[in-house]
């Protein structure tokens, strides 16, 4: 018997059905990307947004009370994230800042620190010849005279060479010098270099940067020990007192950096014969803040810039530079102290801030009486000297570290911009709950509303 198989496919409706989608969805997706492009009004968009109440203000619904008491919250919280906000700003635009001592992790000591001293008095009187007298009257007070020691006011001299004065007249360290050691080892006057301050010539122990002495251990007999004998049979009698003249005996001693030149008149301390004095030294870094936290001088590359006349920048070096500037904007020549360079003078107020980085030395002074009896016989005995001349004259120096670490200090910005923003950020989210992409959202609809006010304006 026969099978009859008869199949119906309809491709013409399946076909339609997807095309039919497919405009739908076409029709769909334009209207959506209309709805898309028209501009949102201030209802729609305080629907939408992050910013804490600004729906419930602004959105879309009837007026009445309930909006009014939250647009009321909204602006005193407005109000007052403006205020906190302001107050932060302001303390950060005083860039305040805080001093970071940390004695507990000390750095060790590089070396041992450079010590000029000076005898107080500046001219030895037996060395001083009559053009001497002539040419430093000023100074020294006394009447210049004529070889039969009767003042002439016509006395001529040639003209004098301040180097060659000091360098004749002052005291010599090797006169001076008794005795010497530094850590247990022998030194003499081979050991100082000579400067040059307002005490005329001086001695430096230590002073050369390149091969500094090391500190081998802290305590007394560590360092420098000096017996120094002052001379003051050689001091200057006072004919008249002068700006220069100085009443007092000793010397005079600073302790420094080797990368800074002696200010001793300014800086330095007093040391008096008939005394063993002790200085006990502790090293300190400090560090300061450049602008706009502090004035520190800011470092150029990888050290401080140069001054002229001077290896490296300081505040002392600075000083002297700026006395040098007045004196030879006044009389056209400089002291023998002043840096050996005659550039042109600024003419207006010298301002020397401080190194961003500098190492000064602590001390804390002691002294003790010398010599008892029994050592004065035998000083006396030692060096052909009686004994009051051992106790007017004689003064021993003991310059020594306290211990082999160096305290660090340094200045440190109290509120920075990191502070700032996060402190910004607990106050906007603590008033208006708002943040960055909130703030963003806010410029993007007034971007918004003005591409759709400009067409028709």
């Amino acid at each position: 018997m026969p099978i009859e198989i008869v199949c119906k496919i309809k491709f013409a409706e399946e076909d339609a059905k997807p095309k039919e989608k497919e405009a739908g969805d076409e029709q769909s997706l334009l209207g959506a990307a209309q709805g898309a492009a028209a501009p949102r009004d201030l209802a729609t968009f305080a629907s939408t947004s992050t910013l804490h109440g600004l729906g419930r203000a602004c959105g879309p619904g009837p007026h009445g009370l309930r909006r009014t008491l939250w647009a009321l919250a909204l602006l005193t919280s407005l109000a007052a994230f403006l205020y906190q906000a302001a107050g932060l700003a302001r303390g950060y635009l005083t860039r305040p800042h805080l001093v970071v001592m940390d004695p507990a992790a000390p750095a060790p000591v590089a070396g041992f620190p450079a010590v000029t001293l000076c005898n107080i008095n500046r001219f030895r009187h037996s060395a001083l010849s009559d053009a001497d007298i002539f040419h430093l009257a000023n100074l020294t007070g006394l009447p210049p005279k004529d070889r039969d020691g009767h003042r002439a006011a016509g006395l001529r001299y040639p003209e004098p060479d301040m180097v060659d004065i000091l360098n004749r007249t002052g005291h010599q360290l090797a006169d001076m010098l008794k005795s010497c050691n530094f850590s247990g080892h022998h030194c003499s006057a081979s050991n100082f270099s000579v400067v040059y301050t307002r005490y005329g010539k001086c001695y430096t122990f230590n002073a050369d940067p390149q091969s500094s002495l090391p500190s081998r251990a802290g305590g007394m007999g560590s360092g420098l020990e000096i017996m120094l004998d002052i001379q003051q049979e050689e001091y200057l009698p006072i004919w008249r007192e002068t700006n220069e003249t100085s009443f007092e005996a000793g010397i005079r001693v600073q302790i420094h950096s080797q990368e800074e030149p002696p200010y001793i008149h300014q800086l330095g301390f007093g040391v008096s014969p008939g005394f063993q004095t002790f200085v006990s030294c502790q090293e300190q870094r400090l560090t300061y803040l450049p602008q706009p936290w502090g004035n520190c001088r800011a470092e150029s590359g990888l050290r401080e810039p140069e001054l002229q006349g001077y290896s490296a920048y300081s505040v002392s070096a600075c000083r002297l530079r700026c006395e040098k500037e007045a004196v030879l904007q006044r009389c056209h020549c400089r002291m023998v102290h002043m840096p050996d360079s005659l550039g042109g003078g600024s003419g207006g107020p010298c301002f020397c801030p401080t190194p961003c980085n500098l190492t000064r030395y602590g001390k804390e002074i002691s002294m003790v009486r010398i010599p008892n009896r029994g050592s004065a016989r035998y000083l006396a005995r030692k060096y052909n000297r009686n004994e009051t001349y051992i106790r007017e004259n004689f003064l021993v120096l003991d310059v020594f570290f306290e211990a082999l670490t160096s305290e660090a200090m340094e200045q440190r910005a109290a509120y920075g911009l990191s502070a700032l923003l996060g402190d910004l950020g607990g106050q906007m989210g603590l008033f208006i709950g708002a943040s960055i992409l909130t703030l963003l959202e806010i410029l993007d609809y007034i971007y918004e509303a003005r591409d759709r006010e400009g067409p028709g304006g």
